[in-house]
């Protein structure tokens, strides 16, 4: 793509202010990284009367997808465990006989650095061919210094092997290690961890797993302290099984998202919106172990609190490649409509990342987008396992 380049033969779904924000017959000008332009054709500037052209053949050009929640770097896989949750065992008995996270963990620590690498790459690019311009990846399986600390290096490098923007959170609050008191591992593994990772630079956010199987709200809390002292946003997986406060704890300490949320009230709702934080909707980890308990989606819409969607991509309770698909998902298991869905995979997921400048076709913004072959924008959350993807744009390249 030229340094200077105007998309015509194109609808725009804008995702500015409410629904999908459409320009028909548009014209976006691009200026090396940035969206210098967009309008009907008929009113481009005449300053880009002789930039080239990329003609959108009809389509539909939204921001590219970002998915905000995913586990991708890590070792082994657990389809077994998939085995044994169809025959009875839930998620909680499987984690606690020892399998869930854990086992993921011991994988990930035998696994090198160009191993875990290597297999991120492939998930990295199965998201790459449905429009993903921005990925965030989270740690979470070494559960010791050394190995978190890899995981958040190997996160780093994918960024630097593929055209994709990625975001790391240190998630090193994600289980107990075996042989471990939750309490002596906040204090002398996780935060020492948490530390260190910061000081190497590889730290944008800090999560934690708020749950009955994992953490509870004050050991959580000291991690949380330990954030804020380090000037690091917080995002917190909460009330996915239960509702132990995670919501209104992530909402005190102003964090950029609440994750999962199936349990919240609308209490945590209220909370969310005074925050000004982001409710990140998960359809594949509800699918996946069989869930019953749904987000408060309305009181979300009530009181105004932003809706964004992930994968979760993960070996455990949402083993999913395609944002695509989770937008379908969440349309048909949560209620969401095809708007709220791909604002969530856009504007919604860039605030949930605490990031400014993508997720909407505005002036000024990363040229961050995908034209998709649809005559309408619903199509990218109706469609089962399909993928129109036509193009993808990052940072003003193809």
């Amino acid at each position: 793509m030229r340094d200077r380049t105007v998309i015509t033969n194109v609808t725009a779904a804008t995702m500015g202010g409410e629904g999908y924000g459409l320009v028909e017959d548009a014209a976006i000008a691009i200026e090396g990284e940035r969206i210098a332009w967009v309008g009907p054709l008929s009113d481009l500037p005449a300053d880009f009367a002789d930039a080239g052209r990329l003609d959108g053949q009809g389509g539909v050009v939204t921001p590219a997808l970002i998915d905000c929640h995913t586990h991708i770097v890590h070792g082994g896989n657990r389809a077994r465990e998939f085995e044994m949750r169809l025959e009875g065992a839930s998620y909680e008995q499987i984690a606690r006989a020892g399998g869930g996270i854990v086992s993921t963990v011991a994988a990930t620590r035998e696994a090198t650095f160009d191993d875990l690498l290597a297999r991120a790459l492939t998930r990295v690019d199965a998201l790459i061919a449905e429009g993903v311009a921005v990925i965030e990846v989270k740690s979470g399986y070494g559960l010791d210094l050394e190995t978190e600390l890899k995981m958040l290096r190997v996160a780093r490098a994918l960024g630097e092997k593929r055209p994709v923007r990625v975001v790391t959170s240190f998630l090193g609050a994600h289980a107990v290690p075996r042989g471990m008191e939750a309490d002596s591992y906040i204090d002398e593994v996780c935060i020492p961890a948490l530390e260190a990772a910061h000081a190497e630079g590889l730290v944008d956010a800090v999560d934690g797993f708020c749950e009955g199987i994992a953490f509870d709200t004050d050991q959580i809390r000291r991690v949380f302290d330990r954030a804020r002292a380090l000037g690091i946003p917080v995002k917190l997986h909460a009330e996915q099984l239960s509702n132990l406060g995670g919501t209104a704890l992530a909402a005190e300490y102003g964090a950029l998202s609440a994750d999962h949320v199936e349990y919240a009230s609308e209490a945590d709702a209220k909370a969310l919106a005074g925050a000004g934080s982001v409710a990140v909707l998960l359809p594949g980890a509800f699918y996946t172990l069989h869930e019953t308990q749904k987000p408060p989606v309305a009181a979300f819409r009530e009181h105004g609190v932003p809706m964004a969607v992930a994968t979760d991509w993960n070996p455990g309770s949402s083993p999913m490649g395609s944002v695509l698909l989770s937008m379908n998902m969440v349309c048909t298991l949560f209620a969401l409509t095809p708007a709220e869905a791909l604002a969530g995979t856009t504007r919604n997921a860039a605030r949930a990342l605490g990031l400014s400048d993508c997720g909407v076709i505005a002036e000024g913004m990363r040229a961050d987008l995908a034209i998709w072959d649809i005559s309408d924008p619903a199509e990218l959350s109706y469609g089962i396992g399909i993928n129109p993807l036509r193009q993808r744009i990052h940072g003003g390249r193809t």
